[in-house]
């Protein structure tokens, strides 16, 4: 599917543009000559050669785009293909090897886990989180109540953090960071970790932040959650945009190049082999299939037969 343009409201401003981006990671790695036995690493030391090699990954290739204030901007793709490293450029955590990033405001990586600690009940770490964020402790007060209500943790809010589920966490990290309005907010896989109710629960709080005219990028591997939330999608492949367009566009052509199949595709073949089931078992006692063989009777030769085989087992 070709790149295209994605539909933008002509009127709104621009908050970030990408242009030609690339970044390059250098790395040691291994080289390619089988797994390094002992003796064969040995072998190396004497003829000085090297135990590893500096290497190249190229994660965004010529990457451009521009987003509008109002948008929410869904970015899809396979594990490896640049979505969090484009995140991390677009927050401003990585530098670009070449290209550039601007942003008309700050950009906030969704997450508070740096000013969160393990330790403490979840009430104080609320506290510090959004302290972190730059709240006063009266604003503090007057969300405080709403956080603990959209995390649905319950009274569990008063235990130490290290006893959460990772679900629990990822709950309540989310109510905490998108308490607060954000000028561009970017959401890498926040809401992998959480059940159905509070995934729907996001996407109207996410809804609800695009209202408020911000910008926002959210990472998932869930189509339903891109296509219940998001006006645009962008799709990364092995480092390079494949298309740039509206989630009806682009979802369909990636469940397709992937084989991937919607909710309502797996219901409607779960029904259908539950029909192929129901008719067969219907149909095997007049074809003789599916019958069970009756329990051979006390003294016959098949009983004995039986007991010996189960004796030598």
């Amino acid at each position: 599917m070709a790149a295209a343009e994605a539909p933008a409201t002509a009127e709104a401003p621009i908050k970030v543009v990408v242009d030609d981006l690339h970044i390059v990671y250098r790395v040691w790695t291994m080289p390619d000559q089988g797994s390094p036995g002992r003796q064969r690493m040995w072998d190396r030391l004497k003829r000085r050669r090297p135990l590893a090699v500096k290497r190249e990954i190229h994660a965004l290739r010529g990457v451009s785009f521009v987003a509008h204030q109002g948008e929410a901007i869904g970015v899809i793709g396979k594990n490896g293909a640049g979505k969090s490293t484009l995140m991390q450029a677009i927050a401003g955590l990585l530098p670009a090897t070449t290209g550039a990033v601007y942003a008309d405001g700050q950009p906030t990586m969704l997450g508070v886990s740096s000013a969160l600690m393990q330790a403490l009940p979840g009430s104080r770490n609320v506290e510090l989180g959004l302290l972190a964020l730059g709240l006063t402790p009266e604003e503090i007060r007057e969300k405080y109540d709403g956080i603990v209500e959209f995390s649905g943790i319950g009274s569990a809010i008063n235990m130490p953090m290290k006893t959460y589920s990772s679900g629990m966490s990822a709950r309540l990290k989310f109510a905490i960071a998108s308490s607060v309005s954000h000028e561009i907010l970017l959401i890498d896989e926040a809401l992998a970790t959480g059940d159905g109710e509070f995934v729907k629960r996001s996407g109207e709080r996410i809804r609800a932040l695009r209202d408020e005219a911000d910008t926002i990028f959210l990472v998932s591997h869930s189509m339903g959650a891109i296509r219940s939330t998001c006006d645009r999608v962008l799709w990364l492949d092995e480092g390079r945009i494949i298309a740039d367009g509206p989630p009806d566009d682009v979802v369909p052509a990636y469940e397709e190049r992937f084989g991937l199949k919607s909710k309502k595709a797996k219901r409607e073949r779960r029904r259908k082999r539950r029909e192929r089931h129901s008719r067969g078992v219907e149909e095997a006692p007049e074809s003789g299939r599916g019958r069970r063989r009756p329990p051979p009777e006390a003294g016959s030769d098949d009983a004995q037969r039986a007991r010996r085989r189960r004796r030598r087992a």
